[in-house]
């Protein structure tokens, strides 16, 4: 990984950790600074750095001013943690975007090599064509999952548009990408024609009145994923800062952090970004708890990754009218598995996909003769 790619964190900014207690994170992370050098990386198991890449934005972007957020994130308590963070600095912009393209994505393949977790910060959400380039060149499946208004296929007049980060992913020959799935859409700000792209392709999605009732239903979403990409304009002004020039209905600041700390118990998940970011007081501090819930999951994840069904699991089998249906429960998490035998799901992707991460509603669900939705997507994609 060349060490050009990145900026050393501002001096300026770690010594406003010395007035502060020893036990906050900007006294016990590792920090790249011109006067530390560039950190060893050793038992390192999240790193994150910033990135104010916006060229190929569609919406209008503010530069994030990503020193401040280390201000607000440096004088946080960690948790009980048994895991060591490292802080890189800013990721340089490239001559043109795509050249910002090519340095994310290999630093993050440098990290994912060293089984480290990437959180990129800043810049706009088709940065995650970088995320997904990472295991395109390694040929692997990836799944995707966007916490977003938006599915980001339309923002011109053709359905999938060269300014869409989803329509560069999904056109992409060979494509690997396994899932998408979207959480926190809001309905009046999608064409009735991304829907339906979406239930051709068998992606899932889970509207925002959803995610607010019930926010549970997205662990099982979080457990799937490689990727998280998270898209700030999902939030409701009144959480982000942006007040009258925000969104009036959106996720809350209580449930973000909550989404984030799903993300990072995964224990698939292996890269996650935070883009469209507003540049204020408020965002800083509220950005700084999401992230610190991202690595407060990382740190209680339960490594049931493959999942090995030898090992603490109870088998449920379930006899529906027209089919047999057979669940797991890990004894150690208490989490579901959703066995998957179409044989064409099997034939066309990964072993690690004959389980879905389900619910024990689903599985409850299942005893009343109820096909769980997402099951029968799983057996539909291609």
């Amino acid at each position: 990984m060349s060490l050009n790619f990145f900026k050393p964190v501002d001096e300026a900014i770690v010594g406003v950790s010395v007035l502060l207690p020893k036990q906050v994170l900007g006294k016990k992370i590792k920090i790249h600074t011109k006067s530390r050098g560039f950190p060893q990386l050793n038992e390192v198991r999240v790193v994150l750095f910033g990135v104010n890449e916006n060229r190929n934005g569609f919406f209008t972007s503010t530069t994030y001013d990503t020193n401040e957020f280390r201000k607000q994130f440096y004088q946080l308590y960690p948790g009980n943690w048994a895991i060591e963070i490292a802080d890189l600095g800013d990721l340089l912009n490239g001559e043109t975007p795509e050249d910002t393209y090519f340095a994310i994505k290999e630093a993050c393949i440098h990290l994912k090599e060293l089984n480290i977790i990437p959180l990129i910060i800043g810049g706009t959400q088709d940065l995650t064509v970088a995320a997904y380039q990472v295991f395109q060149d390694k040929k692997e499946w990836v799944n995707i999952v966007s916490v977003d208004s938006r599915f980001d296929f339309s923002q011109d007049e053709d359905l999938i548009s060269g300014k869409s980060y989803m329509s560069k992913i999904i056109m992409d020959t060979p494509s690997y990408l396994f899932n998408y799935t979207n959480i926190g859409y809001q309905s009046y700000l999608i064409a009735q024609e991304e829907l339906d792209l979406m239930k051709k392709l068998f992606f899932d999605s889970i509207r925002l009145g959803s995610v607010l009732d019930n926010n549970q239903i997205t662990e099982p979403i979080f457990r799937e994923a490689d990727i998280a990409s998270f898209d700030m304009k999902c939030l409701q002004s009144s959480s982000d800062g942006t007040y009258t020039n925000g969104a009036p209905n959106g996720i809350d600041s209580r449930t973000i952090c909550t989404l984030a700390r799903y993300a990072g118990i995964s224990d698939k998940l292996s890269l996650a970004g935070f883009f469209d970011l507003p540049s204020n007081m408020l965002f800083h501090k509220l950005l700084a708890q999401i992230i610190w819930y991202f690595i407060e999951g990382v740190n209680c994840r339960f490594e049931e990754y493959p999942v090995n069904l030898t090992k603490s699991f109870k088998r449920y089998t379930v006899q529906m009218s027209d089919r047999e249906m057979v669940f797991h429960q890990s004894e150690k998490s208490g989490r579901w598995w959703l066995e998957i035998q179409n044989e064409n799901y099997l034939d066309n992707k990964s072993k690690s996909n004959t389980l879905l991460s389900c619910m024990h509603k689903d599985y409850l669900d299942a005893c009343k003769d109820v096909l769980p939705d997402r099951w029968w997507k799983a057996t539909k994609r291609r």
